[in-house]
């Protein structure tokens, strides 16, 4: 027989049948029915601002593929996370946000009760696949089977949903289950065999991969050596097809070199991603060839690039439908695709800037101290700019830089939140002096939990990118040269470790004793100023 319990209650245990044993945010008065069930029925990590929660959240959405969940009060709490629900919209991550609403009565009066938006929701709507308020507490197993069902079988995107204060509370005498969740949907043989064929006839084929071909790993490394495809990826694709593959430019597309053998590829396979402008920074790519596009989103299909031939379908079910298709083929220019391939990557070491070469050498160091199955977790910061084509990762999910929402502090939370999901898998931080300030207080968050954390702070002086801008348009700098704390003693007080370092064999030695701490260490890199 069932126990009675309240909805609050309720909910959090459904949400173990749904798969989830950890949740992140920080209790208020306002979720204390939540709080009747967490570290009895789920893990409860306490974040240090509802801001980190939600990125710790993505964090292991990120590293897992598997719905990261927030819990957060209503009000404050909900604006607070915000920040982390447009991140998982842009990179199409599986985030719910389980949040508290004021009592149902006093929704949309603005009567000025505790933690009051007069409509919860819309905050949220633009940054969600959907965001809800469940107005009984038979509304909150419905409205879990649709998130749960989206994120198993749609584009992944973050839901919010709200449970006012009464509805928490209301008694629920029936035990709730999980629905059954339906697959994602794959392609036809006719679909397949079209891009098979448009993939054999090809002169100088290119796969481009995004964070939605995360799952299609080994079947498009198999697929790119039996076309002789280049392969350039997104940032959020960037591992998929392993970096130090002959095949691969990374996520490159930025480049001048490589934007260059967009134009000369005779079909060019895309799968699971936007082909945004936040990885080329260009308006238009120049395609010339026929474009193949397969995405789970069918508005993706036919938006600003239209393809020749649109797929929908999960992406790791058609591509191995599409390398079987292939299975009796072998291309004739793998060979010269991997000169053109080392050509290019040539070409762009020898194009580095000044500042990149610098992040390089940084980059470099660390790579050869980094065991092989390193996740790096990045801020928006030059380091990582650089990183995105010049510092190698192995495998698809260990590469996390949101650059499309591009928000400032993700890295140390998202970091967090990899790492509690993947506890055996070495994780190293690397954020801009800037942008590790934004967020902080989740050093304590780390600290607490005792997790091996490198925290490599780019020290450039503040906002360097903005400086460069500034300084391109002849704009006096304003803003942008604020002071620095002393990461050192910040360190210190947060229960943390930490290295300054003045060279690379220092920068080497301290990042390999950080991998084995018993907590993190802050490792400070200071920007050549000759």
């Amino acid at each position: 027989m069932s126990r009675v319990m309240t909805c609050g209650e309720a909910t959090i245990r459904l949400l173990t049948k749904y798969g989830v044993n950890t949740v992140f945010g920080i209790p208020g008065v306002h979720t204390l029915d939540f709080c009747r069930a967490l570290d009895k029925e789920v893990r409860h990590i306490q974040a240090r601002n509802e801001q980190g929660a939600g990125f710790m959240a993505e964090g292991w959405a990120r590293a897992t593929g598997e719905p990261g969940v927030a819990v957060v009060i209503s009000g404050p709490g909900v604006t607070n996370v915000s920040t982390a629900l447009g991140q998982a919209y842009a990179d199409s991550l599986p985030v719910l946000v389980l949040s508290a609403e004021t009592a149902s009565n006093t929704i949309g009066k603005g009567w000025g009760v505790l933690h009051e938006i007069t409509e919860q929701k819309k905050v949220t709507e633009p940054l969600t696949a959907f965001s809800a308020t469940a107005h009984c507490a038979q509304d909150v197993p419905e409205l879990l089977a649709r998130a749960f069902t989206l994120f198993a079988s749609q584009r992944p995107r973050p839901v919010h949903l709200s449970i006012p204060i009464d509805v928490q509370a209301e008694m629920v005498e029936e035990e709730w289950e999980p629905v059954a969740l339906p697959k994602r949907p794959s392609a036809g043989a006719s679909e397949i065999a079209k891009a098979a064929k448009l993939l054999k006839d090809a002169a100088s084929p290119l796969i481009m991969v995004g964070g939605g071909a995360c799952g299609a790993s080994a079947e498009l490394t198999i697929i790119a050596e039996r076309v002789g495809a280049i392969v350039i990826a997104s940032t959020a694709g960037k591992g998929i097809v392993d970096d130090d593959h002959p095949l691969s430019l990374s996520a490159s597309t930025a480049r001048p070199q490589v934007l260059k053998l967009l134009s000369e590829a005779g079909v060019i396979l895309a799968v699971g991603t936007e082909l945004s402008e936040t990885d080329s920074f260009i308006e238009r790519m120049d395609f010339k060839g026929q474009l193949i596009r397969v995405d789970i989103d069918s508005k993706k299909i036919n938006d600003f690039y239209p393809a020749d031939l649109g797929i929908i379908g999960d992406a790791k079910s058609v591509m191995a439908k599409l390398q079987a298709a292939l299975d009796d083929f072998t291309s004739d220019g793998r060979e010269a695709a991997e000169i053109r391939v080392a050509e290019v990557r040539g070409q762009i070491r020898a194009g580095l800037s000044v500042a990149e070469q610098q992040h390089t050498a940084v980059l470099e160091t660390l790579s050869s101290a980094a065991p092989e199955n390193i996740v790096w977790s990045g801020d928006a910061c030059q380091l990582v700019y650089t990183g995105a084509f010049m510092l190698p990762v192995h495998a698809p999910r260990h590469w996390f830089y949101p650059a499309g929402y591009c928000a400032l502090g993700n890295a140390l939370p998202n970091a967090i939140g990899a790492k509690l999901a993947q506890p055996d898998i070495p994780i190293a931080v690397i954020a801009g002096d800037g942008g590790f300030m934004f967020t902080m207080p989740e050093l304590i968050t780390a600290a607490e939990l005792q997790l091996a954390l490198p925290i490599i702070i780019w020290e450039n002086g503040g906002l360097k990118q903005i400086q460069d801008d500034m300084d391109a348009r002849q704009i006096s700098r304003v803003g942008v040269e604020g002071i620095n704390p002393d990461f050192v003693m910040l360190a210190k007080a947060c229960h943390c470790h930490s290295a300054d370092t003045a060279n690379l064999d220092e920068l080497q030695s301290a990042f390999q004793v950080a991998l084995k701490a018993d907590r993190p260490t802050v490792i400070v890199v200071h920007q050549a100023r000759s």
